[in-house]
């Protein structure tokens, strides 16, 4: 059960009962296995690797699929990993992650970790499961700059870390920062999550430029969340839980909508040409739209089949007063990505009793 062993692949294929559409499961291990975050890559971008997180050792640890071969890679045993900080790079190079507040960047080849930075002095535990509870980190698409919150006594510090020298530089400090990603167009631009109430913000690589993109509407208790970038516009798009998705462009501040059912992790495809997210309350499947102006109709893909837990999502915009404590283990959610060529959708279900990774395929109908 150590780093670099090799485990024969456990690749299933069957259709979807109800749409016809063609499902891979990645994993079958009688244990907890799911992709990076939904708005973080699964794959290089020349789909060597699928990058996944088990926990078939008892503890979480970071997998591989080698795609040529189908077998199953451990890249990692080491204690405290933090699941959902891993981030691969997508030139294949080396995947990051955080591990007992200690930044690390694992060589993807030799398998050799390098402490790239040690906030053990500084850092605070987290408290719980969603949100900026998550620990989830960025990576510039260049693969230069990885960006990391975190979190101290008073709040959060938001660390930008040189991928190459370890360099690292705090550029902001407040209440709450979370879920950080960097613009697909722009290295330099950073979005952020920062308090319920208070959710869309953007920052310059530098700290410069910090403001809130977007300021919800109290009147109707607007629930805003799950904010990812749409490529090739320069476009954030977020939720407006359930009642669909918004895009709001981050030079001029347009606003538009981008869908209007209940899209819950949206996710657009590298080229910002298509947008997969699952559903909830109801759950209609994992759906595929054009997130771009006068986009055509949602198509159903699949059924995850996933149990979704969190009964808030049930509910109207739960924050408003504050903080509250929920139940909602990650590793439930489908999150849906696309792969880099828009062959696929990696996306997690625990339909079977335990979470696995799976892949839906795309067709030229659903592309």
């Amino acid at each position: 059960m150590t780093k670099g062993r090799t485990y024969p692949g456990e690749s299933t294929t069957v259709r979807d009962p109800r749409t016809g559409a063609v499902l891979r499961q990645v994993t079958s291990h009688l244990s907890i296995h799911h992709q990076p975050f939904f708005f973080i890559p699964a794959y290089d971008d020349a789909m060597k690797r699928l990058i996944f997180v088990s926990y078939r050792t008892g503890t979480p640890q970071i997998f591989a699929e080698d795609r040529a071969t189908g077998d199953l890679l451990q890249l990692t045993d080491r204690a405290g990993i933090d699941e959902w900080s891993v981030y691969p790079s997508r030139d294949g190079r080396f995947v990051l992650f955080m591990s007992g507040n200690v930044g690390v960047r694992l060589d993807s080849s030799t398998l050799i970790e390098t402490d790239l930075v040690d906030f053990r002095n500084e850092a605070q535990a987290r408290e719980g499961m969603v949100a900026s509870g998550m620990g989830t980190t960025a990576l510039s698409w260049d693969d230069r700059w990885w960006a990391v919150p975190v979190k101290v006594a008073d709040g959060f510090r938001f660390y930008v870390i040189d991928t190459q020298t370890g360099a690292a530089n705090c550029i902001l400090e407040r209440d709450v920062i979370g879920h950080p990603q960097f613009c697909p167009d722009d290295p330099n631009l950073i979005l952020y999550m920062g308090p319920h109430t208070a959710r869309v913000w953007v920052v310059g690589r530098d700290g410069s430029d910090h403001r809130m993109i977007y300021s919800r509407d109290t009147a109707r208790n607007e629930w805003v969340v799950h904010e990812t970038w749409i490529p090739e516009r320069r476009e954030i798009s977020f939720v407006d839980w359930p009642n669909g998705v918004w895009a709001i462009q981050v030079d001029t501040g347009d606003k538009r909508k981008v869908c209007t059912f209940n899209a819950w992790h949206p996710m657009c495809s590298p080229d910002g040409t298509a947008m997969v997210c699952d559903t909830n309350f109801p759950d209609d499947g994992l759906r595929i739209f054009d997130p771009r102006p006068g986009g055509g109709t949602p198509q159903t893909l699949c059924f995850a089949g996933a149990s979704q837990m969190g009964a808030h999502w049930a509910e109207p915009f739960p924050y408003a007063n504050g903080p509250i404590e929920v139940y909602a283990p990650q590793h439930t959610h489908p999150h849906p990505s696309f792969a880099p060529d828009m062959s696929r959708v990696v996306f997690t279900s625990d339909s079977s009793g335990h979470a696995q990774v799976y892949e839906c395929m795309l067709d030229e109908t659903t592309k």
